[in-house]
């Protein structure tokens, strides 16, 4: 198993480990502090692919799928306990759940989403803007999520920013599985 594969499968393992602590009321900011490494080490599974790439080795032939699926499951894992917890309504998990099925298919297909041909895609999908900018959204509602959470401040003007950051995310999410259909349907 190479550098990166390792990076994926303990990031990944990380968001059961944080679930759990959002479940019990962990402290807030040690929390959000593991949920920033969780993402930071997604950025670093991606730069040590490309460190092997350069070194002119091989990267194991599952290793895009993997980290893919490691993305998949730390976002299906924040979704579905922040809908269990009653913050997120269950129709974004279903409509979520829906596009990733639906876009993973049609790239998976393809064989890989990083080498897109329209503009239009390479701009809202594979761009370092767009693949940066989802991570800083995701991590900033599911950290703000897990603070509301814990700290019990899920009403008023909390709650109202927390549906704006789910709103947020979810047109961002949406905006690029329009982008990668586009792609591998054009």
């Amino acid at each position: 198993m190479n550098k990166a594969d390792a990076i994926t499968l303990f990031r990944t393992a990380m968001v059961f480990l944080v679930a759990y602590l959002i479940l019990i009321r962990f402290n807030a900011y040690a929390t959000i502090l593991i949920i920033a490494i969780m993402f930071v080490l997604d950025f670093a599974d991606g730069y040590a692919a490309k460190k092997e790439l350069k070194k002119k080795k091989k990267l194991s032939w599952y290793g895009k799928r993997l980290d893919v699926a490691g993305d998949r499951v730390t976002e299906y894992v924040f979704w579905i306990l922040f809908g269990f917890l009653g913050i997120v309504p269950l129709f974004i998990i279903f409509l979520i759940v829906l596009r990733h099925s639906f876009a993973d298919a049609l790239m998976g297909a393809r064989g890989t989403s990083s080498k897109m041909k329209s503009s239009f895609a390479r701009l809202f999908y594979t761009s370092n803007i767009s693949r940066g900018g989802i991570g800083v959204v995701k991590f900033i509602t599911f950290s703000y999520l897990s603070w509301a959470y814990i700290t019990n401040n899920l009403f008023g003007r909390y709650l109202l920013f927390a549906y704006a950051l789910v709103g947020i995310l979810f047109a961002y999410i949406m905006l690029r599985g329009i982008a990668e259909i586009y792609e591998a349907i054009k």
